[in-house]
């Protein structure tokens, strides 16, 4: 493995997006294509989830693997042999605490929480899509199971 200049690492992260990720709008074009409507990066919702199906209370986190932490453990090491680990592994565990204070605020709140990682909905959109969708029908059952238990 090359190692890289200060400046193609610069570049690099210069090209990292907090909204509009290749993995969100893959993501969003299916559900679209699908007939699902949703709204994005909702900033009044704790954590701004990537998708939102409001009615629903579902939201929808497309995580990228490093600076969620996937295989924490295994990352971190290799941070540590790296370039700055304080400043990385500072911020991957910073990141890590927050999804997880949001996804508890969230819950609280009723949502149904989803995060996806970026190669899998890469790799295996069919299956991100088929668990949304599930996710979408069961809120129907439930609302629907809610709305005509008022009625006896």
């Amino acid at each position: 493995m090359c190692a890289k200049t200060q400046e193609q690492i610069t570049k690099n992260m210069k090209k990292v997006k907090s909204r509009d990720s290749k993995i969100e709008i893959l993501l969003r074009k299916e559900l679209w294509k699908r007939g699902l409507r949703y709204q994005k990066n909702v900033n009044e919702i704790f954590g701004k989830p990537d998708i939102v199906f409001r009615g629903k209370r579902i939201a929808i986190f497309c995580d990228s693997e490093f600076f969620h932490g996937k295989d924490w453990e295994i990352l971190k090491l290799r941070l540590e042999k790296g370039k700055n680990p304080d400043f990385w592994i500072k911020k991957i565990e910073r990141n890590r605490s927050r999804d997880w204070e949001n996804d508890k605020k969230l819950l609280f709140l009723g949502y149904t929480v989803i995060h996806f990682w970026g190669r899998d909905i890469l790799k295996h959109t069919e299956e991100c899509l088929k668990a949304i969708e599930e996710s979408v029908w069961d809120r129907q059952l439930s609302d629907a199971a809610a709305d005509s238990s008022q009625y006896e």
